[in-house]
């Protein structure tokens, strides 16, 4: 079992910065990779990153890519979303989420690929 806890989201100005964790306890020796999603009001969940555990390799929607930077520290089994010149298009709940299992379940960017999710954290950006 892993257990993940994200922090950090809060109300910002648009073209400001937040940066989100992601705690994992638990079976963390068993990460393949790690991925950030979000959901806004009304809208499915909305790949928005992911990082690979093993190569370090990141992967970003199209929506994010430059302005956001997915990182981990590995010390504190924390993985980061770095979020710059934030839109208030960006308002969501950001989802973490963890794939243990090594063999292919699908693409980075679907949901069911992840085994295991946090309870989410309110991000607003303010127009």
């Amino acid at each position: 079992q892993v257990q993940l806890v994200e922090s950090g989201g809060q109300l910002v100005q648009a073209g400001g910065s937040l940066r989100l964790s992601c705690a994992a306890s638990g079976r963390t020796f068993s990460t393949y990779a790690m991925g950030w999603f979000r959901q806004a009001p009304g809208k499915e969940r909305e790949f928005v990153g992911c990082f690979i555990w093993n190569t370090a390799n990141t992967f970003y929607s199209d929506s994010v890519k430059g302005r956001f930077t997915v990182s981990r520290d590995n010390a504190k089994n924390t993985v980061y979303l770095q979020m710059n010149s934030l839109k208030p298009e960006d308002t969501a709940v950001y989802y973490c989420a963890d794939k243990v299992a090594s063999y292919y379940k699908g693409p980075y960017s679907n949901p069911q690929t992840y085994d295991y999710w946090g309870q989410g954290t309110q991000v607003t950006v303010s127009s």
